[in-house]
């Protein structure tokens, strides 16, 4: 893609969020408070259908209709920068008390790559949901067949491994960077070649576009699952129940790397907004769907609301920026 086709398609982005979000803002305004909140929820997705954002929204619409917790909803998807413009776009929306922004890890990166002129700390904090984690995959016809393979590619000549992921300083990135600085190479020779959304790079990595997918497992499990694509690694902590994948520590890389999911609610809502949110989001994870949604996806369950997902988040945002900044990402 041409630098020219890359500022189109930003502008392009950038012009139908107002044109969505002008449209959102209408909808959400015509109630009376927080119970307009159990009226129409809308979930905001900052990014392209198909992501990891994009799954959450939709589990979490599915888990609030069945367990009748609102009476209607919606998400609409903003993409572009990272999920800063669907923030901007939330921030301009102060006030509105029904609407919920997806955020996790991704956004934190994308705010620093991007020097987005809005952070995390202009919305308002509503709840941690879930942890998901990275997975590395290559094509199944590849010739990376370990991930011993893959290092001694990266090593050799770094540029010619073309790796591709998430938007620039998201999660994707960061996990690309982290195992390039392990293995002994310089982040930023890493040829890293970021999309809008799981979808998009799903494809390039099955039309060889692209050597090295990186994303959240469940965006490529089923290609998995199928033999399309080989799994080399997963960034968590420990082995994962259900993932039959060894992790990037177990292989002697030192790149943990957890991807939080979580929703915050446009600047502005009052005290009484606020606690109706929350406690909307904290009955829609209690029902069955939802967790046959920590299952299904293999998500670790890791709510949080109030003070304690308030701290968890301040601290998440000094990590995540200064990984980015230590990584030369910034």
């Amino acid at each position: 893609m041409t630098s020219k086709q890359r500022t189109l398609r930003a502008l392009g982005a950038a012009a139908a969020a107002l044109i969505i979000g002008a449209a959102t803002v209408n909808a959400a305004q015509s109630g009376d408070g927080a119970s307009e909140a159990r009226s129409k929820l809308t979930f905001i997705v900052p990014a392209d259908p198909g992501g990891g954002w994009d799954l959450v929204a939709r589990e979490g619409q599915n888990a609030l209709r069945e367990g009748d917790v609102v009476a209607n909803s919606q998400v609409v998807n903003v993409p572009g920068a990272g999920g800063t413009i669907g923030l901007a776009q939330t921030v301009r929306q102060a006030e509105t008390s029904n609407m919920l922004m997806v955020t996790g890890t991704v956004m934190i990166g994308g705010i620093v790559v991007n020097r987005s002129a809005h952070t995390l700390e202009d919305v308002t904090p509503i709840a941690r949901l879930a942890d998901d984690y990275e997975v590395i995959v290559v094509p199944a016809d590849s010739p990376y067949k370990t991930t011993a393979d893959l290092v001694d590619a990266l090593r050799e000549d770094p540029r010619a491994v073309a790796i591709g992921g998430g938007s620039l300083g998201g999660t994707d990135h960061l996990l690309a960077a982290m195992i390039a600085r392990d293995v002994g190479v310089d982040p930023q020779q890493a040829n890293y070649i970021p999309f809008s959304g799981g979808g998009e790079a799903l494809t390039s990595l099955l039309s060889h576009s692209v050597d090295v997918g990186i994303s959240g497992y469940n965006e490529f499990s089923d290609q998995i699952e199928a033999g399309n694509l080989r799994a080399l690694a997963v960034s968590a902590h420990e082995p994962v129940p259900g993932i039959d994948v060894p992790t990037l520590a177990e292989q002697g890389i030192d790149a943990v790397l957890p991807n939080w999911r979580g929703v915050m609610a446009p600047p502005g809502i009052s005290a009484e907004e606020r606690e109706e949110l929350t406690e909307i989001v904290t009955e829609m994870t209690r029902t069955p769907a939802w967790q046959d949604t920590l299952e299904r996806n293999r998500w670790d369950d890791t709510f949080q609301s109030g003070a304690e997902f308030e701290e968890f988040l301040s601290a998440e945002i000094d990590r995540i920026t200064t990984i980015t900044e230590e990584l030369g990402l910034s």
